[in-house]
């Protein structure tokens, strides 16, 4: 008889998801067994669970979601040597070929077959879950596992903010989402001179503040230029980075770049988007598009900031068990929130 567990599953088209029991995956050849201590809610989940036009491309329902989560190993499959039971470990999100051209050179995050962990294979909302050992990363003990669930989209926020080098630098960071907010902390924690943030959720943006933003600008009623002016500055942001996904944002930060500023992009903006290209060449702007983590350097980096002091506890605004899940994605959806913590141990 299968050995039965709870787990959030997306179980056909349409608006929401379902608490279920699923029978618990066994590691294959190379793979560990986790048993998921904390997840967080990811705003591709919240795609997911709205079955938004990006999930109806994507999505093959029926299958288990979630791919931000701390937990601790409860099994090994055949092969495996570097990891034990009883490790406290989370995992890189991305599962790549490990064959292709970008794999081999050592870029695995451009890998072209990625399979990722809650999009395109079951994921971690769930008691359990199976990865590749390649996959998993040890977390020291001294990191909280509220902190590590979502490493994955720290993670995101630190490809994106160290993407060049910030140090006396004047940053933009346009979007004031959780992954925003953690690029503020990571930027004053690597020397930016000053770093603005723009947004229209002022709840996220006071979050921001709390994180280290030197001045925070609502677009709904207040001008960028004015937070500039009051800061100081004369030629422009140094770096940007676009976290929106929003065109009207994208088009202020590369109109606020100085000449020869760097960009970093990670949110994706609609189909349509315009930019003034006049902007970019007459200026001189390097753009660079961001996705995922650099496999595992990034990993290495967050980490090490957090052990020498970066702390992310302001951007959790939300603890559930995670029977309680529908309050979670409430939460997520109504823009006030920063992380949400679902508990999987209780």
């Amino acid at each position: 008889m299968q050995t039965m567990m709870d787990a959030l599953v997306k179980e056909a088209p349409g608006k929401g998801l379902t608490l279920k029991r699923v029978p618990v995956p066994q590691p294959g050849i190379g793979e560990v067994q986790i048993k998921i201590h904390k997840t967080a809610i990811c705003g591709t989940d919240v795609h997911i669970y709205n079955w938004d036009p990006w999930s109806q491309q994507h999505i093959r329902p029926p299958m288990v979601i979630g791919h931000e989560y701390v937990g601790e190993i409860t099994a090994l499959g055949p092969g495996v040597s570097d990891y034990s039971i009883g490790d406290i470990v989370s995992g890189e999100g991305h599962i790549v070929c490990g064959h292709c051209r970008n794999c081999r050179a050592g870029n695995g995050q451009w890998c072209k077959f990625t399979r990722s962990v809650g999009v395109d294979r079951d994921g971690a909302f769930a008691e359990y879950l199976c990865i590749p050992e390649t996959n998993v990363i040890r977390i020291p003990a001294n990191i909280p596992e509220d902190i590590v669930s979502f490493f994955d989209a720290y993670g995101n926020a630190t490809h994106t903010a160290t993407m060049f080098d910030v140090v006396g630098e004047d940053v933009l960071i346009t979007g004031a989402g959780p992954i925003g907010m953690m690029a503020v902390g990571i930027c004053r924690q690597n020397g930016a001179r000053r770093v603005i943030v723009t947004d229209v959720n002022q709840y996220r943006l006071d979050i921001a503040k709390q994180m280290g933003a030197h001045a925070v600008v609502n677009l709904a009623h207040d001008k960028l230029e004015d937070a500039m002016r009051e800061q100081g500055m004369v030629e422009g942001f140094d770096v940007g980075l676009e976290m929106s996904g929003n065109g009207a944002a994208l088009n202020q930060l590369l109109k606020s770049m100085r000449n020869g500023g760097k960009v970093a992009l990670l949110g994706i903006a609609g189909p349509g988007t315009v930019i003034d290209w006049n902007d970019v060449i007459f200026k001189g702007l390097t753009l660079q598009g961001i996705y995922g983590r650099k496999m595992y350097e990034t990993w290495y980096k967050l980490m090490a900031m957090i052990e020498a002091s970066l702390d992310l506890s302001p951007i959790i605004t939300h603890r559930f068990h995670y029977t309680e899940y529908e309050k979670g994605f409430e939460a997520m959806n109504s823009g006030h929130s920063g992380k949400v913590i679902l508990d999987w141990t209780k």
